[in-house]
C-alpha cells in the first residue's frame, strides 16, 4: 500500500472524528477489558430548561472514568456544583463497572477542590504553558453502603 502524508494546519473536526472513531475500534480490539466502553455527560441547563450553559464530558472504559471536560460558568462558581457534576459522573461510572476515575486540569484552584473530594496528584507536566503546570488526578471509585 501506498501513503501521502500531509500536515493540515487547520484541520476540521470530521477528522478528529475519523482517527478517534479509528483508534477506538482498534483498542476495543486489541485490548478486550470486558468492560463496555462509552461517552457520558451531566449538563447543566440555565433556569428555563432550554440551554446547556455547562456541564461535564467524560468517557467510561477499561474500568476507568475519564472526565474529558469540566465547565461551569463564572457566575454559578462556588455553589458546590463541580461536586454535583462529579458525583454524578462518578456514580454512574460505578454503574458502568469502573473502578477508579482520572482527570487533568491547567487550573490549579480546581486541582485543589478535586484534591478535596478524594483525587490525588499522579502526575504533572510543568510549563504547560510555560510558568503553569498540567495537572493529573486519579481517585479510586467506591460504592457507598
Amino acid at each position: 500500500m501506498s501513503c501521502d502524508i500531509a500536515l493540515v494546519p487547520t484541520p476540521d473536526e470530521a477528522i478528529h472524528v475519523f482517527l478517534r472513531d479509528r483508534l477506538r475500534e482498534f483498542n476495543r480490539n486489541a485490548i478486550d477489558s470486558g468492560h463496555p466502553s462509552g461517552d457520558l455527560a451531566v449538563i447543566i441547563r440555565d433556569g428555563e430548561k432550554e440551554h446547556i450553559i455547562g456541564g461535564l464530558w467524560g468517557r467510561t472504559g477499561r474500568g476507568w472514568l475519564s472526565i474529558e471536560l469540566i465547565f461551569v460558568p463564572e457566575e454559578l462558581r462556588g455553589q458546590g456544583i463541580a461536586r454535583r457534576l462529579l458525583a454524578l459522573a462518578e456514580a454512574e461510572g460505578l454503574r458502568r463497572g469502573c473502578h477508579s476515575a482520572w482527570l487533568d486540569t491547567l487550573n490549579p484552584e480546581a486541582a485543589l477542590l478535586y484534591e478535596r473530594l478524594g483525587y490525588r496528584r499522579f502526575g504533572e507536566l510543568k510549563d504547560y504553558p510555560v510558568g503553569n503546570s498540567r495537572i493529573f488526578l486519579q481517585k479510586p471509585l467506591k460504592n457507598k453502603i
